[in-house]
């Protein structure tokens, strides 16, 4: 098992007794600054987490939730927190949200931060789906709950939506109407969306026998613009796709804005279809087809789950909830006026 360290091995570290240690990392006061510095330093270099004795102890419950998502400009984000907070609330917890920015270091820090503020619980969509930090929350019997991408190396509760299929459905919509030339913008494949929304891909066309080109392949990071570099390489390609998917909202706002830039017509002359429901999806000409997931319903199930890992007593074995999403059929590839 780990060693982890004590506030008895900061103390001898920074050669200072146990109570002066205490005080510092309380924010008590009358410690000299010289000596403050030693005590943080030895901290750092120790790795120690600052409430890890008072959690050795018996447990205060904060009533407080942690969330932590990747990109809360991402419009996808605040309404499964939007659910979040909304569950939160109706059984008494109040919630602290922080976003990454898709950064695993940012990510680590604030889990350190959570745990020592004390949350009950923490919801997150992971920047590291390793979860290697995750242990860091495991080891002060901290309860998470992984939305919309999975934790590899912890037995977590997990809500996901079932991407492979909602990608699927997307493609096939679009073989049925004809294209051959389907071209996908994909998300990281070091993330569950990313890669299961890729696979879904893949076997639509494995499925309807249309032989599989790298050349209509996107690599995009999930930002707008990724879409937007994306859709202007599709552009120039000698044989343009006659339908496009994008894996997620914000490089569909991406893939929109080239296509206007590049005077690529929507609906006439390529199809399209995006991975979530934008704001803009209904006000723009012709109205975009989606696949839509149920956002706050993420967010009340996170919170269901983590609640009764707080509050019940006993064991509870590992739960995955897989949400249905929907294809909605818009303008945007409706096969008459499509030229294909």
């Amino acid at each position: 098992m780990e060693y982890k360290p004590t506030i008895e091995d900061v103390a001898k570290l920074a050669n200072v007794s146990i109570a002066t240690v205490s005080r510092v990392i309380n924010n008590q006061g009358g410690v000299r600054k010289a000596t403050e510095e030693r005590i943080v330093n030895a901290i750092n270099e120790l790795g120690y987490i600052r409430s890890a004795v008072a959690r050795s102890m018996k447990r205060k419950e904060t009533h407080t939730i942690g969330i932590i998502v990747p990109d809360i400009k991402n419009p996808f984000f605040p309404l499964v927190v939007s659910g979040i907070e909304q569950k939160a609330r109706e059984k008494g917890y109040y919630t602290i949200l922080s976003s990454t920015n898709e950064s695993p270091i940012v990510e680590e820090e604030i889990v350190k931060i959570f745990i020592e503020r004390g949350v009950d619980g923490v919801i997150i969509t992971t920047a590291n789906e390793a979860g290697d930090h995750i242990k860091l929350l495991h080891d002060q019997g901290i309860p998470i709950v992984a939305v919309d991408r999975a934790i590899k190396n912890f037995e977590v509760d997990t809500v996901l939506v079932d991407n492979v299929n909602g990608s699927y459905q997307a493609v096939q919509h679009l073989i049925l109407q004809g294209h051959k030339k389907i071209a996908i913008i994909c998300g990281p494949q070091n993330t569950t969306p990313g890669k299961e929304r890729f696979l879904g891909y893949k076997k639509a066309l494995e499925d309807y026998n249309i032989p599989f080109d790298d050349k209509m392949v996107m690599q995009g990071d999930f930002m707008e613009g990724s879409g937007y570099h994306a859709a202007h390489e599709l552009f120039d390609l000698e044989t343009r796709p006659t339908a496009i998917f994008s894996s997620n909202n914000l490089m569909t706002i991406g893939c929109m804005k080239a296509l206007v830039d590049l005077d690529w017509k929507l609906g006439e002359e390529v199809a399209f279809i995006g991975f979530d429901d934008v704001e803009i999806a209904t006000f723009i000409k012709p109205k975009l087809s989606v696949v839509s997931r149920p956002m706050n319903t993420l967010g009340e199930i996170a919170v269901q789950l983590l609640y009764e890992r707080m509050n019940v007593k006993g064991n509870l074995s590992k739960r995955q909830y897989l949400l249905s999403p929907e294809l909605k059929i818009r303008e945007s590839c409706q096969f008459n006026k499509i030229k294909i």
